[in-house]
């Protein structure tokens, strides 16, 4: 089965993880026109919804968050809003401009309460050297509570790797490696690009090398899973990661572990 989920140029959905195609992960990014509206039901999940772009107000049970979002653009230099939603909890999506939202799920536990996350919650930081730099926003990491859920957005410039060197997370084998499944939502600047990205394991029981255009899902259940963005693209990517054990520690391919003493 092919890795690359492909998105849909029309309509609400921009693209979605088939359901039960990973054990641990969900995701589904959406497109809103003005007044329009999306429900949202958390379930038995926690869901992270990340305001890609556009303006929303965000209201449940409880809460109402109002007007929200800062950036019209995923590349620009901002980090976004985004929303943590514990399980059982309900909540509506209005637009307030042309939107882009993602919303990220995984299992969830009782314990957690619903919270707005503003962007000068999130860390930012810059990862690599050379063409191997990228710029790195932490919206939900393993240092924020929450039940099973990692959220972390990437921008990757042209003609620079990204996820390299090749690393994986799929092994139960903690404080050396986690297991966490993985989804890459990409976007690319200017929209009619495309970046290229591999997913393969140490076997090469899954070896899937894919051109993915904008708004297209890559699913990452195991492997390593490296980046490359062509000259004159940018890249964006919204990471989420869950499993059984929320941390995050991974494993780089030993052949190509060289890179990092260049």
């Amino acid at each position: 089965m092919s890795l690359l989920v492909k998105s849909s140029k029309r309509g609400q959905t921009m693209v979605a993880l088939e359901e039960g195609r990973l054990e641990y992960v969900g995701f589904a990014a959406y497109r809103l026109s003005l007044g329009e509206t999306l429900p949202v039901t958390a379930g038995d999940q926690e869901l992270c919804l990340v305001l890609l772009s556009g303006r929303v107000t965000i209201e449940g049970e409880g809460f109402n968050w109002q007007n929200l979002g800062d950036r019209q653009s995923v590349f620009e230099d901002k980090s976004p809003f985004a929303a943590y939603l514990p399980p059982g909890i309900d909540a509506q999506v209005t637009a307030l401009s042309d939107v882009q939202i993602a919303v990220c799920a995984a299992p969830g536990a009782p314990g957690f309460e619903p919270r707005l996350i503003r962007p000068e919650q999130c860390k930012r930081s810059v990862r690599g050297k050379g063409a191997n730099t990228r710029y790195v926003c932490d919206i939900l990491p393993d240092s924020e509570p929450a039940h099973s859920l990692l959220v972390v957005e990437v921008r990757t410039p042209s003609g620079h790797s990204s996820s390299y060197p090749p690393h994986k997370h799929d092994t139960d084998d903690l404080p050396h490696q986690s297991f966490l499944e993985e989804t890459y939502y990409h976007q690319i600047n200017p929209p009619q690009g495309f970046v290229f990205q591999r997913v393969y394991t140490d076997d090469r029981s899954i070896d899937q090398a894919m051109a993915v255009e904008n708004s297209d899902l890559v699913v990452v259940p195991k492997g390593y899973h490296p980046v490359s963005v062509p000259y004159g693209y940018e890249s964006y990517y919204l990471n989420v990661m869950a499993g059984p054990k929320r941390a995050w520690h991974f494993h780089n391919d030993p052949q190509h572990s060289w890179l990092l003493d260049l």
